[in-house]
């Protein structure tokens, strides 16, 4: 099993803070993501929206598509609603042959809001999850059936945030809904990354590394702020900042453990005026080459 390593443009392309990165564009990004080595890149809203064009986009640039965020509804909306919302994306990466789709549910999410303090996020009980859980599964099994892959993301601010929630999800799904593990929305929320993977480890489809600037963390809990003004502050970094608190040797050695053989995606937005997305992806992309040698984990050429 070989590992990948592919990133999120959304340090040169926050689509939710666009007024930060307003300086740069898609196409510097894409080249500057190759340039470093990354092997994929997750679709961008920026990107061109039909499969050809995209395909082109990607060839252009001699990266692969690893991945790309989904907003789901299912919480709010029929299955058969949801499956005809997201048949576009599911048709497109199954053509561009991504590993999978990432799905969020966001209908009651608050990691949008800058009003809105992170701390207020929707939490359910653990029936609610696991109805949802239930209804996710019919999904996954329908994307499953076209070829495509269905990882969710725990995500701040989001109604599956914290170890609790995602043992729940687990629990109450099937195989078919996998999990993107994301090291920086865990800690964040609270969890011990490490323990969610032994327990989840066989779940876990798709990786997102990103490291927490602990100090930043505090700031938007003791100011009771939102996830976007955390964002702002600098809570994310990437893997290999010295400013983060992260171990992620000890990360990429329990996915050696667990033979995984996915992608590992750099996702850290930041304020580039802060944080220079060209030496901060290199950064994170030169850490994770080191830790998976260190690791034993073969990265794929």
């Amino acid at each position: 099993m070989a590992v990948k390593i592919g990133i999120s443009l959304i340090a040169w392309q926050n689509d939710d803070l666009p007024d930060l990165t307003a300086g740069f564009t898609t196409e510097g990004a894409m080249e500057d993501a190759g340039r470093i080595g990354y092997q994929g890149v997750e679709r961008g809203r920026r990107m061109p929206a039909d499969t050809d064009g995209l395909r082109s986009y990607l060839d252009r640039y001699g990266v692969s598509l690893c991945g790309g965020w989904c907003s789901g509804s299912l919480m709010t909306a029929s299955l058969e609603d949801e499956k005809a919302d997201v048949l576009q994306q599911v048709e497109q990466f199954v053509a561009l042959d991504a590993p999978c789709i990432v799905y969020a549910e966001c209908s009651n999410s608050v990691q949008g809001d800058l009003s809105m303090p992170v701390r207020n996020r929707p939490k359910l009980s653990r029936d609610d999850v696991k109805s949802y859980a239930s209804k996710l599964t019919e999904l996954a099994k329908w994307m499953s059936d076209k070829g495509m892959t269905l990882s969710y993301h725990h995500h701040m601010g989001s109604m599956i945030e914290d170890s609790e929630d995602i043992d729940w999800l687990m629990e109450g799904s099937g195989p078919e809904v996998t999990l993107l593990y994301d090291t920086g929305h865990l800690l964040f929320a609270g969890a011990d990354p490490l323990a969610v993977l032994d327990r989840w480890g066989d779940r876990v489809h798709h990786v997102h590394f990103k490291d927490v600037r602990p100090d930043k963390m505090a700031w938007v809990r003791a100011e009771n702020r939102s996830f976007l003004d955390g964002v702002r502050a600098g809570v994310y970094s990437v893997p290999g900042d010295p400013e983060g608190c992260i171990d992620f040797q000890a990360i990429t050695d329990r996915l050696k453990a667990m033979d995984y053989g996915g992608w590992i995606v750099v996702e850290a937005e930041q304020d580039p005026a802060l944080a220079p997305p060209y030496e901060y992806s290199k950064l994170g992309y030169d850490h994770i080459v080191d830790i998976c040698g260190r690791s034993g984990l073969t990265l794929e050429n």
